[in-house]
């Protein structure tokens, strides 16, 4: 067996990302923190360059200094494991890409959330390098919000880091002459970036003014919320965006009012998210976003709001693939889609538990022209930002891209629906030898969960797979905790 080395995904996991990093300030020629921030986001080859110069003792002290309570990282282990990167600075390409026409030095986009409620907030984003913000949700009822408003799934035992996200928060609790005098303020300060107004009415004479008041303000689009799923008011949020007929109708209504692009906003709580959104885009729509957040139910006692409970929205890592099911159906439906009965020229502009650049790439490979974060900033902060645009560009700079838009629905041609997928080969799981600890947790998959084609010898310790038995799921690949578990290649089917 070889002896295992260092897992610097897992240790990097352990960080506890902190504010004014005590290892970094411990560190004389290096920052450490930024490393180990960058590993931790999938930008592991990168991020030697901020530990490049850092002695052992400097990494010493930095390990020193960290205040995890279940022992430091691992720094000076960490770092030693981290190779140079096979690509050069200087073939990282400028991200900028367009949305509705409009000029994007980046795709990546605050989500209407509490991630962006006033000028502070987003200004330290664009500072921080987001290329646009959806701003939180503008209405004109008066919105009260309820305490506590938010839970979080974690795995258990761990806390600050959690997988899934529930909230109860609304729209903007800002006069609305003050949210719309902040994008007006924003949009004058920093003229390159992106200022989007998300609007809910209850009217279409509420739909039309809000949207009028976006584009005095000088917004460069608006968004319409047809999907929140947590509104006290009747007739808004989710209650409209399951209805082809009510988004036809208020999309129409401020296409009517305005001349900036108009981007409808869709619920994932749906069970055909096409059917609402190809009425928004007959009524003119320029681009949709998706999804919102899933309707879902928490059991946590902490999070009860004065002994009671509702349903509301989730979100997070957790959703990524649900939300990717829903952006694939919408990319489908714009490239099937006739010109005589829809515009499909409408953009796609991803939501759903990104965290990485990686996240992120999916959504672009589906048809998105741009994303939305919101959960993960909550979590992690705007820094984030620098990996999201690190990792992108070094995934572009690998394969030679030049231009962003050139990733844009790649993969979408490699799906298909199930009746036409290859059932005639097979790729049979393959154990490492070298790898393997012998723990059994491949057989024990197999044998309750998949098609009892793995043995174990319990003197030896030894998993087997028997190939007249293997269908080729790879489940026990799944569950192997070591990744002694690979594929081989595809055959054809005795």
């Amino acid at each position: 067996m070889k002896s295992m080395k260092l897992n610097i995904y897992e240790e990097a996991s352990r960080c506890l990302l902190c504010e004014d990093a005590p290892c970094t300030k411990a560190c004389a020629t290096g920052d450490p923190a930024r490393a180990i921030r960058a590993i931790r986001f999938d930008n592991h080859k990168p991020a030697l360059r901020w530990v490049k110069d850092c002695t052992d003792a400097d990494l010493e002290r930095a390990e020193q200094a960290c205040i995890h309570p279940g022992g430091p990282v691992h720094i000076e282990e960490l770092v030693r494991s981290i190779h140079p990167d096979d690509v050069a600075d200087d073939s990282y390409p400028d991200l900028s890409i367009t949305f509705c026409g409009i000029p994007c030095e980046n795709p990546f986009f605050l989500a209407s959330s509490a991630v962006c409620t006033n000028y502070e907030m987003v200004a330290r984003a664009f500072d921080a390098g987001w290329a646009g913000v959806f701003y939180k949700t503008i209405c004109l009822q008066e919105i009260r919000e309820v305490s506590p408003r938010f839970d979080a799934m974690h795995n258990n035992g761990i806390h600050g880091d959690f997988y899934g996200f529930r909230n109860m928060e609304q729209l903007s609790e800002n006069p609305v002459e003050m949210d719309f005098d902040i994008l007006r303020r924003l949009k004058q300060d920093y003229p390159t970036k992106v200022v989007i107004a998300s609007i809910m009415g209850q009217t279409e004479e509420e739909w039309a003014h809000l949207a009028k008041m976006a584009e005095a303000a000088g917004c460069d689009a608006v968004e319409l919320n047809f999907s929140c799923p947590q509104m006290k008011h009747k007739g808004m949020g989710s209650d409209v965006g399951q209805s082809p007929e009510l988004v036809k109708t208020y999309t129409a209504c401020v296409k009517s009012a305005v001349k900036i692009p108009v981007i409808p906003k869709m619920t994932p709580n749906i069970t055909h998210i096409t059917e609402p959104a190809a009425a928004c885009v007959e009524a003119g729509a320029d681009a949709i976003s998706a999804i919102n957040t899933i309707k879902s139910v928490t059991m946590m006692a902490e999070a009860e709001v004065a002994g009671q409970r509702t349903i509301s929205g989730y979100s997070g890592r957790a959703v990524r693939p649900i939300a990717l099911r829903h952006v694939l159906e919408l990319a489908q439906m714009r490239s099937n889609c006739q010109l005589s009965i829809i515009n499909s020229q409408f953009e796609l502009s991803g939501i759903g538990g990104i965290e990485t650049w990686r996240d992120a790439l999916e959504f672009i490979q589906l048809g998105c022209s741009n994303v939305q974060v919101c959960t993960a900033v909550m979590q992690y902060g705007y820094r984030i930002i620098d990996d999201l645009t690190l990792g992108l560009q070094r995934y572009m700079g690998k394969r030679s891209i030049t231009e962003l838009q050139q990733l844009v629905g790649e993969q979408l041609p490699k799906f298909l629906n199930p009746d036409h997928l290859n059932r005639e080969t097979i790729v049979f799981p393959k154990i490492d030898r070298e790898w393997c600890i012998g723990c059994g947790r491949c057989y024990i998959s197999c044998m309750d969960g998949g098609h009892q084609a793995i043995t174990f010898d319990t003197a030896t310790r030894q998993p087997r797979i028997v190939g007249t038995k293997c269908v080729g799921c790879h489940l026990c690949r799944l569950v192997c905790p070591t990744g002694a578990i690979g594929t081989t290649k595809r055959i054809k089917k005795k």
